[in-house]
């Protein structure tokens, strides 16, 4: 089943809204067995939306618009594809026995243009909004269907779970499509694709297909299967074998975050942890809390941004900063080392570098940065060379850092 997605709206296309939407369309209706083709956003004008329908290929079997089915002047995609299929309005008396239920039971006035969402186009399925005002619509034109639904999420998300799925599942013979996504830090896109291309290859070979979804400082890998759960075990192997030719780099699937990965182990192994930061500015810290049940292991912070709060919360050494500078491995190492012994805790990460944009020098550049590591038994430290932007230094220095903790001392 060949489907295209539709997202009607002028807030999508400025960005006021983020097209939430098309993203858990996109994500429901491919483990439903689907293959999308096609994604479009368009602006809430006849124009647009009619000829963005004369342009769908043959080879789609199904369209699914959402947006612009309101009760306000500018929802016009009802009557846009009641003109355009040829279908008359008329008045469809269960849904509106439901939006005077709806407005009845919320004790609010019901108005003459929420009673018009009830007009609907002759011939058409209903797809009923349990949720809302705005039913849904199943249109047939020839061998393709045409779907349109509400555009409030919750709404949209409804309809296609409860009413949407069932039905494309009587019209189409689909498999339910299987995928399985692990996730690496640390290793740029480019740089993975060489190290892995004989994996690749031999998954390929085998039928399967994978995709490389990159973002800072993470690079996402997602085997996809059509042909379901039969595969699973298949997938599994392949990401078995992945563990092992890039284990300093793959931390876990799905759901799993860093911190999640990282707690797990903290627990596990009964160790606390807390941390000593400069240029970070406490952002570690925060994510290391970022979870429920993060006061189990994690115990505090300490923010030396200043060489002087360095000096003084950190014990460090001012012969040391002015011998080699705030950002370098000795004065890591002792806010490390230091700030275990402050804290309490059986594992410090420190930070310090030069986020930028300004204060970096051709030995040390914009994006530098030291992160070291103190137990009880070894202290560890690597420096790290990112971006010139500001906001992603620190955010890429916080994945690394965790990333660092969870492969160097957590693993092994």
């Amino acid at each position: 089943m060949n489907v295209e997605l539709i997202s009607i709206g002028d807030e999508l296309l400025i960005g006021q809204t983020i097209n939430t939407n098309a993203a858990w369309l996109g994500q429901t209706l491919t483990l439903f067995g689907a293959r999308i083709i096609k994604t479009t956003t368009i602006s809430d004008q006849e124009e647009a939306i009619i000829s963005t329908l004369s342009a769908i290929s043959k080879k789609i079997d199904c369209v699914i618009i959402t947006g612009g089915l309101g009760p306000t002047n500018d929802d016009i995609t009802k009557h846009t594809l009641s003109a355009h299929y040829g279908l008359p309005l008329i008045m469809h008396q269960e849904t509106l026995r439901h939006i005077e239920n709806y407005f009845g039971k919320r004790n609010r006035p019901m108005l003459e243009s929420n009673r018009q969402q009830a007009m609907l186009p002759d011939g058409c399925v209903i797809l009923p909004n349990k949720n809302g005002t705005a039913a849904g619509m199943w249109i047939n034109d020839g061998n393709q269907i045409i779907i349109s639904l509400p555009g409030v999420p919750y709404e949209m998300k409804s309809i296609v779970q409860e009413e949407l799925l069932p039905l494309l599942s009587q019209r189409f013979k689909v498999s339910a499509h299987y995928h399985k996504t692990a996730h690496t830090q640390g290793i740029g896109e480019s740089f993975l694709a060489e190290k892995i291309v004989d994996w690749e290859q031999a998954l390929q070979s085998n039928g399967l297909h994978l995709s490389y979804l990159p973002s800072p400082g993470f690079v996402k890998l997602r085997i996809n299967s059509f042909a379901g759960e039969r595969d699973k075990e298949k997938i599994d192997g392949y990401f078995k074998e992945l563990e092992g030719i890039i284990p300093e780099a793959l931390y876990g699937y799905e759901q799993d975050t860093l911190v999640s990965v990282i707690a797990i182990k903290l627990l596990s192994k009964n160790l606390t942890i807390g941390t000593v930061e400069s240029c970070t500015s406490g952002l570690l810290a925060h994510e290391l809390c970022g979870i429920p049940g993060s006061s189990a292991y994690f115990k505090g912070a300490l923010v030396t941004y200043s060489n002087e709060l360095k000096k003084k919360l950190a014990n460090v050494d001012e012969k040391t900063i002015v011998k080699n500078g705030a950002v370098s491995r000795e004065v890591a190492c002792s806010m490390a080392e230091e700030g275990r012994k402050i804290l309490g805790v059986d594992i410090c990460i420190a930070t310090t570098g030069i986020s930028g944009p300004s204060g970096g020098s051709d030995e040390k550049p914009v994006g530098f940065v030291w992160v070291a590591i103190a137990t009880k038994d070894k202290t560890l430290e690597r420096s790290f060379q990112f971006g010139d932007n500001r906001t992603r230094n620190q955010q890429m220095t916080v994945s690394s850092a965790l990333n660092f903790l969870r492969f160097e001392v957590l693993t092994k």
